[in-house]
């Protein structure tokens, strides 16, 4: 039963976009699996969510979660099989797990924490507010923007996750990241050789 939020092993290189909504997270990860002619993993939430809202006009609740960890690592364990450089994830289960800590009183659901913690990333890129927020059916409090990105960065440091913080514009962030997944390749490619 649980074999469905697990991680399948791959041979690429795993990275992952991690931060609060609205943040370019998915802007770069189009963008880096472009510049890699890799593919990314898209965030399954917000299809399920967006489904959910249109057909129901209702948001997010507590029971919504396992579904959309089942959903993402269906995504990402399909995905990785069709790449063996690097796979770019607009989020994961650590991503997931943040928001139910922070939406529904600090708890979240032992099967999504277990998987949350037990899959593993080479990379971490964390995304800063400083990107215009934009609204749509989905987003929600712009006012506690800095709240959420401190929930992120605290989490990646509590379970010692790989991270970078990545500021600045789209073409600062991309090149930053760029140069980290190169470093991070040319490693993986010294280790097999």
């Amino acid at each position: 039963m649980e074999e469905k939020y697990k991680q399948q092993p791959s041979n690429c290189l795993k990275v992952v976009l991690f931060g609060p909504e609205s943040t370019g997270k998915t802007t770069l990860s189009r963008q880096l699996a472009r510049y890699y002619s890799s593919v990314w993993v898209p965030e399954y939430a917000r299809e399920y969510l967006q489904n959910k809202w249109n057909n129901e006009r209702k948001t997010c609740e507590p029971k919504d979660l396992l579904p959309i960890a089942e959903g993402q690592m269906r995504f990402e364990n399909e995905l990785s099989k069709k790449t063996d450089s690097v796979l770019i994830c607009d989020t994961d289960l650590l991503e997931t797990k943040v928001y139910s800590e922070a939406y529904y009183l600090g708890s979240c659901d032992p099967i999504l924490e277990k998987h949350a913690l037990e899959n593993t990333y080479d990379l971490y890129f964390l995304t800063y507010i400083d990107t215009p927020w934009e609204a749509d059916d989905l987003r929600d409090k712009p006012e506690h923007r800095m709240e959420m990105f401190q929930a992120f960065q605290n989490t990646l440091k509590k379970y010692n996750r790989p991270y970078i913080l990545l500021k600045g514009d789209k073409k600062e962030r991309l090149k930053k990241a760029i140069r980290c997944i190169d470093e991070l390749l040319k490693k993986k490619n010294n280790v097999y050789r």
